[in-house]
């Protein structure tokens, strides 16, 4: 078998991929509110931060949310293009639906449902995030096993390779070309192609603080679907697809 991945959008109709994107955030307010058991996994943890020079109760807060046993996913934010040639949509419409709480296994639960009921066979459906191959797919995953949830069909790919799952899209790797030396940001590729940045308000780094001590969960999820937008004009990109217009968006 060639070591070489599939290209990852081979096949897949656009009618049938969810596009999605996540934030995270620690899964405690701050170092000392974490179980003493974890406090120690956290100090043996942060060692891979040594270089910033930083202890690990303010790493905690800066790094914690990007590891699936240290964090908890607050909003998962996810669109498709229904096809319009059943007639109930107009062409380009794009339609989003966000999942956010503070109780993450009832996030976790509802979106579980949306892939089970609209996204389940992986011959022809797939899901698609921005450097979702190395987090948002894998950080669902490990999430769900940490609340006691089944894993759904397009998310169990445990001791898997990346290539033998042509149903998970990563537009990252995508715009690597084979070249994966270097990482581009989806706020840096959405410049590159002219699309309007989605960190207007806030980025990825404000996210915990937005959480934990603005409690505005809402703003959360407006970012997270911003990048969704983002997300989904990148690929029609990639696809060679006419562009779709805001007032083809519909968040529900």
């Amino acid at each position: 078998m060639s070591d070489r991945p599939n290209n990852q959008a081979e096949s897949k109709n656009i009618y049938q991929i969810l596009f999605l994107d996540i934030e995270t955030v620690p899964a405690y307010v701050d170092y000392e509110a974490m179980p003493e058991v974890f406090q120690q996994l956290w100090r043996d943890k942060s060692r891979k931060y040594s270089s910033e020079g930083l202890p690990p109760e303010e790493l905690y807060f800066q790094k914690a949310g990007i590891h699936a046993e240290f964090g908890k996913i607050v909003c998962i934010s996810a669109g498709y293009f229904p096809d319009p040639k059943l007639g109930v949509h107009a062409e380009n419409s794009f339609r989003i639906t966000s999942f956010a709480s503070d109780n993450e296994a009832e996030l976790l639960l509802k979106f579980k449902s949306l892939l089970d009921k609209a996204f389940s066979d992986s011959r022809k459906n797939a899901l698609c995030a921005h450097n979702g191959i190395e987090f948002d797919f894998p950080y669902i995953s490990r999430r769900m096993m940490i609340n006691g949830i089944e894993l759904p069909n397009l998310l169990n790919t445990s001791g898997t390779k990346s290539w033998n799952n042509p149903w998970l899209i990563d537009t990252m790797q995508m715009w690597s070309f084979g070249d994966f030396k270097d990482r581009t940001s989806l706020a840096l590729l959405s410049a590159c192609f002219g699309i309007p940045s989605s960190k207007d308000d806030i980025s990825g780094k404000d996210v915990a603080k937005v959480y934990y001590y603005d409690k505005d969960l809402n703003r959360i999820r407006i970012y997270c679907e911003k990048d969704v937008i983002n997300l989904a004009r990148i690929f029609r990109r990639f696809s060679s697809l006419p562009p779709f217009a805001d007032e083809d968006i519909i968040i529900l």
